[in-house]
């Protein structure tokens, strides 16, 4: 392993760590919320559900611009490595809690909303299921990256930019018409 990767790596297993901790306490408050502010919690896990969609879509929206930028850069070049020191953070710190935290709060929603029989719910459920996939997908991007193995070209990730786009757009036509 060369210096570039070891440090693109140390740089991710503290940002995952900080991210954890950040997440577990934000779900300790929540608890509290939960055991103290039980008839108004619906409302607090709405608004931290907008707040945690917010985060992961302009991850979904950002990262695939870097792939762009880093697709077209030397591999190991200084540049190349700074993108995946950028690519990891925004997974790891930003993105992923984003996403846990939607899916909790979300599915709490759900639940709690008695939304389940709604068929506008089960066709925004598949649009954020292959939401999900897309993030694991540029999960599987980063971890190519980060060992130089380019597989994809920048007009690939211009085209793949598209497909959070599309789906946020089902999303949120479902949840404000509810036409079903």
């Amino acid at each position: 392993m060369n210096k570039n990767n070891e440090i693109s790596e140390n740089a991710g297993k503290k940002s995952s760590s900080r991210a954890l901790t950040a997440l577990l306490i934000f779900l300790f408050i929540c608890l509290g919320l939960f055991a103290f502010d039980r008839p108004n919690f619906y409302l607090w896990a709405k608004a931290i559900h907008v707040m945690a969609v917010i985060a992961w879509m302009a991850g979904m929206f950002y990262m695939p611009r870097l792939f762009v930028y880093h697709a077209d850069s030397e591999p190991g070049s200084e540049k190349s490595e700074t993108f995946k020191v950028m690519e990891t953070r925004l997974m790891k710190v930003i993105m992923n809690p984003a996403m846990i935290l939607t899916w909790i709060f979300g599915l709490y929603l759900v639940f709690d909303g008695g939304w389940l029989a709604d068929g506008w719910l089960h066709v925004k459920l598949l649009a954020i299921v292959l939401m999900s996939g897309v993030h694991g997908y540029y999960s599987k991007a980063i971890k190519d990256f980060a060992r130089d193995g380019r597989k994809t070209t920048a007009r690939h990730w211009r085209i793949v930019n598209e497909i959070p786009t599309v789906l946020m757009i089902i999303a949120v036509i479902m949840v404000i018409l509810k036409p079903f």
